[in-house]
C-alpha cells in the first residue's frame, strides 16, 4: 500500500463538517458522491446489497460502455490553498480506475463549468486497487473547486484535499472578534505528542463534540511529563478568552491545563516543536473538571499578537474543543 503524503501543516480540506460539498458527478449509479468524502475510514461489509448491487462505501460508477470518462467536482469550505491530495481505493479491488487526474479553479458558481478557469495539478496517474495514493503539488495552489476524472469508469473510497483554508477578514463578528483557533477559519493543528485514542484536529473543528472519538484523546501515561499540541492561528490575533471544553470526557478528563503562545511565523514543524517549549505562558495552570465547558477571560497574559498556541494538558486525557476567541491583527 502506497504511503499517503499529507504536506506538513496542513488539514484535510474535503471535510463535511467544514462545509465541502461534492457538487456534481457524471454518474454515481453504484455508490453515492457524497461518500466519497465521508469523515470516517472506508469499510467493507461482506453481503451487503442495495437495489443497484454490492453496497461499496465510496463514489462508484456504472461500468462505461462508450467513449468518455467519468468525473465529479467537490466544492471546497471557502477560498483556501490546496498542497496535495489521497486517493484512496480501499476494498475497489476489481472494480477501481486504472488511472485518475485532477484540477482545480476558483469560482463563485456552485458547479463551474468548462468554461471556468481550470488548472490541471496532478496529470493522469495509475491507481492501484485497495490502495491509498498520496500526491503533494510541487506549490500550493488557490482553489475553490476541486475536479477528479477518473479514467474510464470506477469506484474511488475516499478523496483528501490537504490545504489550509485562507483567512477571510469578513469572517469577523460585530464586535471584531473571531475563534482564532477554529479550523473554518483557518487554524491548524501543526503537532500532537500522542493521538492514541482522538485527532487533535478534533479541537478546532466545529460545533461542540459529539462524543468521546470527537476530540483529542491521548494514552494512559505511565512516565514522567505531560501531553501537548500545537495550533497554527488562523491569523495573528490578541486572545482575550479562552473555552476549553472537556465534554463526553468524565473519568479521562485532563487534570489541568495550560497555554503558551508565539508570534513564531513561519517556521518549520520540527523547529516549531522545539522551541514551542520555551515560549511564553498566555495562561497559567487550571484545574480542570469531568463533561464541562471551562471559560476564562481572566489570567490570560497581554502577550500581543501571536501566531501559534501550544495547548499542555497535565498529565493526560481528552480534550473535546479548544476556543480561543480575540481580535485578528491583519
Amino acid at each position: 500500500m502506497s504511503v499517503p503524503a499529507r504536506p506538513p501543516q496542513t488539514i484535510n480540506l474535503a471535510q463535511p463538517r467544514l462545509g465541502a460539498r461534492v457538487v456534481h458527478a457524471s454518474d454515481d449509479f453504484f455508490a453515492p458522491k457524497e461518500r466519497l468524502i465521508a469523515p470516517t475510514e472506508p469499510v467493507f461489509i461482506p453481503g451487503k446489497y442495495d437495489e443497484n448491487g454490492k453496497w461499496m462505501d465510496g463514489w462508484e460508477t456504472r461500468r462505461r460502455r462508450g467513449p468518455g470518462h467519468d468525473f465529479c467536482i467537490l466544492r471546497l469550505p471557502r477560498l483556501s490553498e490546496v498542497a496535495g491530495f489521497e486517493i484512496d481505493t480501499r476494498h475497489f479491488t476489481g472494480n477501481f480506475p486504472p488511472a485518475a487526474s485532477l484540477e482545480t479553479c476558483v469560482s463563485d458558481t456552485d458547479v463551474p463549468d468548462d468554461e471556468a478557469d481550470w488548472t490541471e495539478v496532478v496529470p493522469v496517474t495509475a491507481l492501484k486497487g485497495d490502495d491509498r495514493l498520496g500526491l503533494a503539488l510541487p506549490a500550493p495552489v488557490r482553489a475553490t473547486h476541486v475536479r477528479l476524472h477518473i479514467y474510464p469508469d470506477g469506484g474511488i473510497a475516499r478523496l483528501r484535499v490537504w490545504g489550509r483554508i485562507l483567512f477571510d477578514p469578513g469572517a469577523m463578528g460585530g464586535d471584531g472578534r473571531i475563534d482564532l483557533a477554529a479550523m473554518e477559519h483557518g487554524g491548524r493543528v501543526i503537532a500532537a505528542n500522542d493521538a492514541h485514542f482522538g485527532s487533535p484536529d478534533n479541537l478546532i473543528a466545529p460545533g461542540p463534540g459529539v462524543d468521546m472519538g470527537d476530540g483529542w484523546e491521548t494514552r494512559r501515561r505511565r512516565e514522567p511529563g505531560h501531553d501537548w499540541a500545537i495550533i497554527a492561528l488562523a491569523c495573528p490575533g490578541r486572545i482575550e478568552e479562552v473555552i476549553l471544553d472537556t465534554a463526553h470526557f468524565k473519568g479521562n478528563y485532563p487534570d489541568r491545563f495550560s497555554l503558551q503562545a508565539a508570534a513564531a511565523g513561519e517556521v518549520p514543524e520540527r523547529l516549531l516543536v522545539t522551541q514551542s517549549q520555551f515560549w511564553p505562558t498566555l495562561l497559567g495552570p487550571v484545574s480542570l473538571g469531568p463533561d464541562a465547558e471551562h471559560r476564562i477571560t481572566d489570567g490570560l497574559a497581554a502577550l500581543g499578537p501571536v501566531t501559534h498556541v501550544r495547548l499542555n494538558i497535565f498529565p493526560d486525557g481528552g480534550v473535546s474543543r479548544l476556543r480561543l476567541y480575540g481580535r485578528p491583527d491583519v
